[in-house]
């Protein structure tokens, strides 16, 4: 046996005792938005929860900017030795990937590997309570009826509740005008004034005004009824299959990050994702738990990409 070949053997061993010995010293995990938002909460939950199924701190680091760019650029270019995490908001990442692809530094499906899908907070359609519409099918038929006369806020260019409304507008052909806000609160304050006619928001941000009879809810936007919302019906019950919009949550790490990391993590994530414990903690905060492998969570990326790009491109969606 050649020194070479020595060589080569004990480097694999090495690496292999490596792995099996991850982790060995804290986790950073990056949240590339400041605290206090869905990203940021989600990731504590889970931060707190790896701490003690990995026997190694696992520490949230809040780098906002850029709309979350300059979070994940910095997991992009760290090293990948599963030391360096990102908790990403998968939904607004792939939306960035094409409205600013000429300014993100990273590219989302080269530079980073999907982890798992951890979370979903759906989105619902809610109305002005003057809006004589009771559901999106009195919806659709009163905007086909009114062309321009309706208003739809959004928080921003390049937000999901922004890409779920355009997603209508490109499945309906509805011709509405789009009043841009920034930032949620803005629009909802104003959507319950009656300054705008409509919005496509997260439920959690409109959940108590719909309770209180200020907003009137429509449908929500994901496959099946949500327990937020009982008593509303998805989009797709109300003749429009395929309008699915959910703002999603995932880890992902370094691309080069070797596989049995990967799966390391996934696993851990999906043990605490399946405990009511976990589940509870989320919804405390308007979002469910989503359990997936590395290679569901890489298709879903993949999904979110390619159906935004087309979003993005058919409406001619500019960055702000």
């Amino acid at each position: 046996m050649t020194k070479r070949m020595i060589a080569f053997i004990a480097c694999c061993l090495g690496i292999a005792v490596a792995h099996a010995q991850y982790p060995s010293k804290p986790i950073k995990l990056i949240v590339p938005y400041p605290p206090g938002g869905a990203t940021d909460v989600i990731g504590r939950v889970l931060a707190q929860r790896l701490t003690t199924a990995l026997g190694q701190s696992v520490v949230v680091d809040n780098r906002g900017g850029a709309g979350g760019n300059i979070g994940a650029d910095a997991v992009a270019k760290a090293a990948p030795d599963g030391y360096t995490v990102l908790m990403g908001a998968i939904t607004s990442h792939s939306i960035m990937a094409t409205l600013e692809k000429g300014t993100i530094r990273y590219d989302l499906e080269k530079d980073l590997i999907p982890v798992a899908v951890v979370a979903a907070v759906p989105l619902v359609w809610v109305v002005h309570p003057s809006l004589p519409v009771k559901d999106m099918k009195e919806f659709v038929a009163y905007a086909k009826a009114n062309p321009g006369k309706l208003t739809y806020a959004s928080s921003g260019a390049g937000a999901p509740q922004r890409m779920c409304a355009e997603l209508f507008r490109g499945m309906t052909k509805a011709d509405m005008t789009h009043v841009p806000y920034k930032g949620s609160g803005p629009a909802m304050t104003d959507l319950v004034g009656g300054q705008v006619n409509t919005m496509c928001e997260t439920v959690p941000a409109s959940l108590q005004l719909i309770k209180a009879g200020k907003l009137r809810a429509l449908g929500v936007t994901t496959a099946t009824r949500i327990s937020m919302l009982p008593d509303v019906a998805t989009t797709a019950e109300q003749g429009m299959p395929g309008y699915e919009v959910q703002s999603m949550f995932g880890v992902l790490v370094p691309a080069g990050t070797p596989k049995p990391i990967v799966d390391r993590l996934n696993a851990e994530l999906q043990k605490i994702l399946a405990t009511p414990q976990a589940q509870a903690q989320l919804l405390e905060q308007g979002a469910y738990a989503v359990l997936t492998t590395p290679d569901q969570a890489a298709a879903r990326l993949k999904q979110e990409i390619g159906m935004w790009e087309k979003v993005i491109k058919d409406a001619g969606i500019k960055a702000d």
